[in-house]
């Protein structure tokens, strides 16, 4: 592929994305050179789904805002840019696609490893999948207490304030954040909100309405370490390629969901006051526990609350959804006559 056709790559499907947007005419030759794009994986109906729910989105959050005259256009420009130039690396350079691949396969090995812990307590339960098949309660949620434990200890550790800082110093920079929103964007997309709110401690007592909410936006976006292990083992269904397939694709999406939550944030509730915001970043520097143990006995309680949760919710949903389809299906379709097998 030569100089020229790589930067075409790229710079075709921009054109052709914002050409509507001015007025162009979709004409023979942009159409001609729209279908050299098509092996990348790229459609005018992918494009432009795209763009209508970016519009939609942005136009209800417009509507909804406190203040729309305060409204940082250049943030919200920077966070779509963000978002879109993340997604077309993840898909198309090689090289940050392998660093993904990489990082999610040591994602589901290290899951894998885990399980060590459910097969001793729950025993064939686990590992003799020819007899018992995949059962979610022994499989995902043991998952989700290992990883709450984990978590924690790499708290503990201060490892995970590192992480946390070097995603806040990118955020800081490029979107013109404070220290607290940065902080906080960046530790959503790798703990949760429980745990999110102590990264910022000490910015707590002095955060804005809208610090405040981004906090919390940014918690409502992403997913928890806790959780996306849970997703990963519920979606792979012990398949190894399949649990690596969708870590991938649950990480991209958890770290696109970090500009887009500041976007929808700073629309909604725009920041009236920059001069009294502190840009300085500061991790806290608590820890979780008193010593190691103490570390792990905490993320660990915290995961079983939340294994117990997640059960719950699904298996009365679950019974919900299956209330409704009978209703509809059998008891509304048999007296209505809709719905009947034809076959």
């Amino acid at each position: 592929m030569t100089a020229l056709t790589a930067k075409l790559k790229y710079v075709l499907p921009i054109l052709l994305f914002l050409a509507p947007v001015f007025g162009l005419a979709q004409t023979e030759s942009t159409t001609a050179a729209f279908e050299s794009t098509k092996a990348f994986g790229i459609t005018f109906e992918s494009l432009y789904r795209g763009l209508i729910g970016m519009i939609f989105i942005i136009g209800i959050c417009f509507l909804l805002s406190s203040n729309r005259k305060q409204i940082d256009w250049k943030l919200v420009g920077i966070g779509l840019a963000l978002q879109i130039l993340f997604a077309i690396a993840v898909l198309n350079f090689e090289t940050v696609a392998i660093i993904f691949d990489a990082i999610s396969t040591g994602v589901v090995k290290f899951l894998n490893v885990s399980e060590a812990g459910a097969e001793f307590v729950f025993g064939s339960f686990v590992d003799d999948k020819q007899s018992w098949g995949y059962i979610f309660a022994f499989k995902v949620l043991p998952t989700i207490v290992f990883f709450s434990a984990f978590t924690s200890l790499m708290y503990y550790l201060g490892i995970l304030q590192k992480v946390v800082f070097v995603f806040a110093w990118v955020m800081s920079k490029t979107m013109r954040l404070s220290g607290a929103e940065s902080l906080a964007a960046a530790a959503n997309i790798f703990i949760g909100q429980t745990e999110a709110p102590l990264v910022v401690k000490p910015y707590l007592e002095k955060m804005t309405k809208s610090e405040i909410l981004c906090l919390m936006v940014g918690g409502m976006a992403t997913i928890a370490g806790g959780v996306l292990a849970a997703f990963i083992g519920f979606l792979g269904q012990g398949d190894p390629e399949q649990e690596v397939f969708f870590t991938k694709q649950l990480l991209t999406a958890s770290i696109m969901s970090a500009p887009a939550a500041i976007v929808i944030a700073k629309m909604l509730f725009p920041e009236t006051n920059p001069e009294k915001i502190d840009r300085s970043l500061k991790v806290s520097k608590d820890k979780i526990g008193t010593n190691i143990l103490d570390a792990i006995s905490r993320g660990t309680t915290d995961g079983l609350k939340l294994a117990v949760n997640v059960g719950a919710m699904l298996l009365v949903f679950t019974a919900l959804i299956a209330v409704v389809n009978w209703t509809l299906g059998d008891l509304i379709g048999e007296w209505t006559g809709l719905n009947m097998d034809r076959t």
